[in-house]
């Protein structure tokens, strides 16, 4: 059967006017840390306190914030890795459980976020792109700086060589950031970078073949929502926080999202080459446990509410949009209500070829 989806119905959904009415609050919170289980949110800072760079910093009115939620009592924050291990073990995690990245390892972060991170004790992981430590650029930290991080306990992971384009590259060129910025963490650092982040969130399906082959375990874009058990562990997402979205309402909002556990996504290269179908058909299915398929809104950031979007059959969405992606990166939010005031987030990013 098929028939299109409306928005978000107008008014409560029926199971928010149970909870509004106090009935329904103690099943509702009883789902959550079942929709959480193996499953964790995953932030990721760039720059700390520079007002120059709103896109990629946060103040550090903003970030002490951050830290005075993280540490409030209501989170279980953990390294990275941690949450890595469990997606692909099935390993159980507590509800509300939060890792913290930090991706480029720009001076701010030793000057302004590493003192707050070793006081609260905090953990977190930070991804380096190896030439700007190199030649010692001055917004960076140095390779001393990062030992003394890893000493310390924070994991450090691989973010290439020159922070490219990956999916602009040819195999060869794309191959050698990956294998000679692994190689320079191992040699300065002491231990196998076998986290990626790639530079910008953006990848493509022979870039994440590539990155396994070299010996990376786990890779990590820039697209938001919640990771779960069964997404890709080479391109798993995680929430951007900056200035312009650095709120504590917003932030406290996205460290308590779920995940909704889609499959079947389609494309499932998440670069659209030159010559392919743009816009995409773009498609997934939800879990077996996703009820409120009424109540479920996404979003493109370019063209903003997606109104075609079509059921077929119980589970299957299909989404068309109105025009072609543009160059670039392209970011699709699926949300929908969930358990006690928390939202379920499936997100994803495309990277279109000019």
């Amino acid at each position: 059967m098929r028939f299109w989806l409306k928005a978000i119905v107008a008014g409560l959904t029926k199971a928010r006017a149970l909870a509004a009415a106090g009935v329904a609050a103690a099943v509702l919170g009883a789902a959550a840390p079942a929709l959480a289980a193996g499953s964790g949110v995953i932030v990721m800072y760039h720059r700390f306190g520079e007002d120059a760079f709103p896109s990629t910093s946060v103040t550090v009115e903003q970030f002490d914030a951050h830290i005075a939620e993280l540490t409030s009592g209501d989170y279980t924050v953990v390294p990275l890795s941690r949450i890595a291990a469990a997606l692909q073990n099935g390993e159980r995690l507590p509800d509300r459980t939060v890792a913290i990245t930090v991706d480029d390892a720009f001076r701010s972060l030793y000057d302004v976020a590493w003192p707050r991170f070793r006081d609260a004790g905090l953990p977190f992981t930070v991804f380096v792109a190896t030439a700007a430590i190199d030649r010692g650029a001055a917004d960076y930290m140095t390779w001393d700086e990062l030992r003394e991080l890893s000493a310390a306990g924070v994991e450090i992971g691989s973010q290439t060589v020159n922070h490219p384009h990956l999916p602009d590259l040819s195999e060869a060129e794309a191959r050698a950031e990956l294998a000679e910025s692994f190689a320079r963490i191992q040699a300065e650092i002491g231990a196998d970078p076998v986290m990626l982040a790639y530079p910008y969130g953006e990848a493509s399906a022979s870039v994440m073949a590539l990155a396994r082959a070299v010996g990376y375990r786990v890779a990590f874009g820039q697209h938001s929502g919640a990771p779960y058990p069964d997404a890709d562990a080479f391109y798993l997402p995680r929430y951007p926080i900056n200035m312009n979205f650095g709120g504590v309402e917003r932030f406290r909002r996205v460290i308590n999202t779920l995940p909704i556990a889609v499959s079947d996504i389609s494309p499932s290269d998440p670069y659209i080459a030159p010559g392919q179908l743009n816009p995409p058909a773009f498609g997934f299915t939800l879990p077996p446990d996703f009820k409120g398929v009424r109540d479920l809104a996404c979003y493109h950031s370019a063209f903003g509410k997606v109104e075609e979007m079509t059921l077929l059959g119980e589970k299957r969405v299909e989404l068309r949009f109105p025009e072609p992606f543009a160059a670039g990166r392209n970011r699709i939010n699926c949300t929908a209500p969930g358990p006690t005031g928390r939202w379920r987030w499936f997100g994803m990013q495309y990277y279109t070829a000019e």
